[in-house]
Parts: structure tokens; sequence; C-alpha cells
């Protein structure tokens, strides 16, 4: 099975934008809104991927289930976008260098398919086992 590595970026967007302003957050749209990674086309290739195909995004930080999707910006191979949220927070680094802001544009990042029958999370599965877990611990 393929595994690429990858330079990962985030941001907003509208779709998500959209579903937050209206409390969709626990709603399935918003974990195919958010739980996403946008491939450049060669990159989704590369991994033998149709979109809207089940990846985990690992780092040395932690790891991910989202789905992938065609970049809508492509060309640029080598590059991820993940929109904001609970998804791509997983795996940012969260050292600022001072600047008072993690680093949410070049965090590097390994992309490959899943293989078994595992799905995103949706927004509230999440944040119990990345963040609530966590905290009791």
């Amino acid at each position: 099975m393929s595994k690429i590595n990858l330079k990962l970026i985030s941001g907003a967007t509208v779709d998500q934008g959209v579903i937050i302003k209206g409390g969709g957050k626990a709603l399935p749209v918003y974990t195919r809104s958010a739980g996403i990674i946008f491939l450049d086309p060669i990159d989704l290739k590369k991994l033998d991927l149709f979109p809207m195909s089940v990846v985990r995004v690992s780092n040395e930080l932690n790891e991910v289930v989202v789905y992938a999707q065609i970049s809508p910006d492509a060309p640029h191979p080598g590059i991820a976008f993940m929109p904001r949220g609970p998804w791509v927070n997983t795996l940012i680094i969260p050292t600022t260098y001072s600047s008072g802001a993690p680093m949410y544009k070049s965090t590097e990042v390994w992309v490959e398919p899943v293989s078994t029958n595992e799905k995103p999370l949706n927004m509230p599965e999440l944040m119990k086992k990345y963040y609530l877990e966590k905290v009791n611990d």
C-alpha cells in the first residue's frame, strides 16, 4: 500500500463556514466538509485513490482519518490542504516560535489509504477521542 509525504496547509473554507454558522458542527455534512484533505490529482493517483476515499494522515504528533478529495486549486503536487477545524488541529504542531499562533502552513505529514472499513469520526466522536480523553488522562 502506498504512503506519501506531503506539506500540509490549513485555512478556512466557505463550505465549512456556512455549516458552522448554521449550527451544523455535529451533522455528517460537517465531517464531509472539514474532515477532508484536498490533494493534487498527481498525489491522489500516487495513492491509487478515487475522490472521497478514506485516508490516514499522520505525523510525529498524531494521526487522523479523513476523506481525500481532488483539490480545486491544483496543480500543487506535494502540497495538501485541510480545512480549519478539529481534524487538522490533531496534526498541527503547537509550537508558536513566539508568534502566538501554531504553524498552520507547513506541517509535514504522511498520507496513506485506509485498508479497513474505518471511516472518519464525526465531530462529537473526534472531540471525545482526541480532546476529552486527553483531558481526563
